[in-house]
């Protein structure tokens, strides 16, 4: 180990990255010393990393912290993640933060201060290319003086921004490709809550937990769209047909344009959505380059609605991954297995019950017949904690029958997954 350079001895230490590991590992020797002072590039202070941090008085933390970072002479990655730990010393903050920010590349802060601290205005017009901010308030963004031109991935969670701030924010971030929008307090300053994001270069977005009346999404490089647990009443994306990657989970939507040009999608991803199917069909269904098909847990407007397996087949014919989970309501089964063509690319069959009967077998194995080429097949099942002797007898019965069916598929390979 003494004939490691020291470069290498600072990319072993910084892949430690929590605090406390590095100094002590470089409390070795010398050599490790000068090692995590000259060629250290990635340092982390998590409050769940060691329990200690919480039993440290305020002013105790921000010296043992001060300390540590000083030390340093070219820090690429810092994370400072105290949650459970009283509000900091906005001036200690802002000292940290000016002493790195010419080397940052990435930074994820999630401190509370007093007074509040502007991340915006230490660490705009610097070389970060990762931002993630968590617990912070913004307000007043000014997108020509609190500018990121080299920021790729930004990440809001619990923050409080207004729209039009959040507006100028992404507008501030020229190069940005992926954005994450979790929990956010929306500051309204009108009857009606709008966001409106517009951006050339993101290509991926993640909503989580948003209640709003509209949210218009305007990016023409947009590939991955990915919206959960979220109440809205619009949303609109207006881009140029470059969508491959489509996710709803457990979202409430009344209208949900995600463009007319989608035919690049590759991947749509449904679950606990109610959804009114003609027309959510007609959306995707000049999406002939359609990999991976999941519908689960979704509710149709319409109860007499079914999903036509025949025109899924003959409109998706490149089909590799489709996944449904079984559902019958007054009698009448959603995933309808009317028609004879078959799903020849379809290689993984993922299939699951809230409630299982006995059709639940009969179900799985006409879906067996129409995937000749199925490598892989994944069951989803509930089983409740307290079974009556009936449930036990069903389930019982559909092991056997899944027993019976794996031995004519020996080429498959079945994995039982039960909650």
């Amino acid at each position: 180990m003494e004939h490691l350079p020291v470069e290498v001895i600072g990319n072993i230490l910084s892949h430690l990255r929590a605090a406390r590991d590095v100094v002590i590992a470089s409390a070795t020797c010398r050599k490790w010393r000068e090692a995590s002072c000259k060629h250290l590039h990635t340092l982390s202070f998590n409050s769940n990393d060691w329990p200690i941090y919480r039993d440290l008085t305020t002013n105790r933390l921000e010296i043992l912290i001060t300390q540590t970072i000083f030390q340093t002479t070219g820090l690429q990655a810092l994370s400072i993640l105290m949650e459970d730990v009283d509000e900091f010393s906005a001036s200690t903050v802002i000292a940290w933060l000016m002493y790195t920010r010419d080397t940052l590349r990435q930074l994820v802060y999630n401190v509370r201060t007093t007074p509040n601290l502007s991340i915006l205005e230490v660490c705009g017009r610097q070389k970060l290319e990762i931002l993630e901010l968590a617990h912070n308030s913004i307000a007043g963004v000014e997108p020509h003086f609190q500018r990121f031109p080299c920021l790729k991935t930004l990440s809001l969670s619990y923050v409080s921004i207004s729209a039009l701030d959040l507006s100028l924010f992404i507008s501030a971030c020229p190069k940005i490709e992926t954005f994450e929008l979790v929990n956010p307090e929306i500051a309204m300053s009108d009857a009606q809550v709008t966001i409106e994001l517009t951006s050339p270069t993101l290509k991926s977005i993640y909503v989580e937990a948003i209640s709003l009346d509209k949210f218009i999404l305007e990016a023409d490089a947009i590939e991955c769209l990915h919206l959960k647990d979220c109440a809205l009443e619009v949303f609109e994306l207006i881009g140029k047909g470059t969508l491959k990657h489509f996710k709803i989970d457990d979202v409430s939507v009344i209208h949900l344009d995600i463009g007319e040009t989608i035919e690049d999608l590759e991947i749509v991803d449904i679950s606990n959505f109610t959804i009114i199917w003609p027309k959510f069909y007609q959306m995707i269904s000049r999406s002939s380059n359609l990999r991976k098909l999941r519908l689960w847990d979704v509710m149709f407007d319409d109860e007499e609605e079914i999903v036509d397996l025949e025109t899924i087949a003959t409109c998706f014919p490149h089909l590799s991954h489709l996944s449904l989970s079984y559902d019958v309501k007054d009698g009448v089964l959603h995933y309808d297995l009317q028609g004879s063509s078959c799903l020849e690319n379809v290689i993984v069959l993922e299939l699951g019950w809230t409630v299982i009967n006995d059709l639940f077998s009969d179900w799985v194995e006409d879906l067996l017949k129409r995937c000749s080429n199925l490598k892989k097949l994944i069951i989803h099942g509930i089983v409740s904690e307290t079974k009556s002797d009936e449930e036990c007898q069903m389930l019982a019965s559909f092991t056997s029958s899944m027993i019976e069916l794996m031995r004519r598929y020996e080429h498959v390979d079945p994995h039982f997954k039960y909650e």
